[in-house]
Formats: C-alpha cells, sequence, structure tokens
C-alpha cells in the first residue's frame, strides 16, 4: 500500500518513532511492503521548522542532513505539480484550519488517491472531499 506522510509524522520518524507514533500507524510505516511518500511541501516544512529550531532531529546536524535520513527510511519525496494545484484551488477550505501547507499536502493526497498518515485532527474535516485519513491518535 501506498501512504503519504504528515510533518509530524516525519518528525517522529527521524527524531524518536516510538515515543509518538501508534501501534496501527508502526505497523503501516515499518511493514517494508508499503510505499511511503513525502510531499516537497511536507519536506520543506520540515526544513523550516529544522532551520528555525522548533525541532531537534537526532543524527542531523544540518538541513541536507534531513533529506539523507528521510533518503535512509526510503521515503521518496513526490513534488507538488500543477495537477495538485487544480486539486488545491477546488479543496473547500474548513473555516477553522488557516494552515496553506496544510492544505497543499491535503489536496496532493487527494489528487494522487493516496491515503495520508497524520496526527493532526482538522485533516478530518477534508475526508468528505475525498482525503483518506490514516490517523495517528497521540
Amino acid at each position: 500500500m501506498r501512504y503519504y506522510l504528515d510533518t509530524n509524522i516525519l518528525v517522529f520518524i527521524l527524531s524518536n518513532p516510538k515515543e509518538d507514533i501508534t501501534r496501527e500507524v508502526a505497523e503501516r510505516i515499518f511493514d517494508y511492503s508499503n510505499q511511503l511518500y513525502a510531499s516537497s511541501i511536507t519536506i520543506n516544512e520540515l526544513i523550516l521548522l529544522y532551520k528555525t529550531g522548533k525541532i531537534e532531529l537526532s543524527d542531523c546536524k544540518s538541513a541536507e542532513d534531513i533529506i539523507t535520513k528521510i533518503k535512509f527510511y526510503d521515503i521518496e519525496i513526490i513534488y507538488y505539480n500543477q495537477y495538485h494545484l487544480s486539486k488545491y484551488v477546488a479543496l473547500n477550505l474548513a473555516s477553522d484550519h488557516k494552515d496553506a501547507n496544510d492544505h497543499a499536502i491535503i489536496a496532493q493526497a487527494i489528487a494522487d488517491k493516496i491515503p495520508i498518515i497524520s496526527s493532526d485532527g482538522k485533516f478530518k474535516l477534508y475526508e468528505k472531499q475525498g482525503l483518506q485519513l490514516v490517523f495517528n491518535k497521540r
């Protein structure tokens, strides 16, 4: 099966996966028959969080180390494109959800018809629009 990983899940994987990931989600992430993807938007967000000191990642001494570690986990980066942008334009935004990066990541997952793994409860607001969500309850 294929899965997109939200930024919070990538942070958990790259820092301490056993601490913040539920058993159900860990089984999907660490089942090597599954293919894991991250949106380029997610990677941008992750690098910004790292550069601004909002997150610390073990074994990462620089932003470049983040890409190396993502490759170590065999997570493929899928670049945001015009097809994803057209889904973003059509996305009905939830009134209490104002995060543009989340909207782009959600639109990409819907457009590609790939479930996304996230701990963000606001993602549930987009299931009626076609988002397939695997929720990681922390």
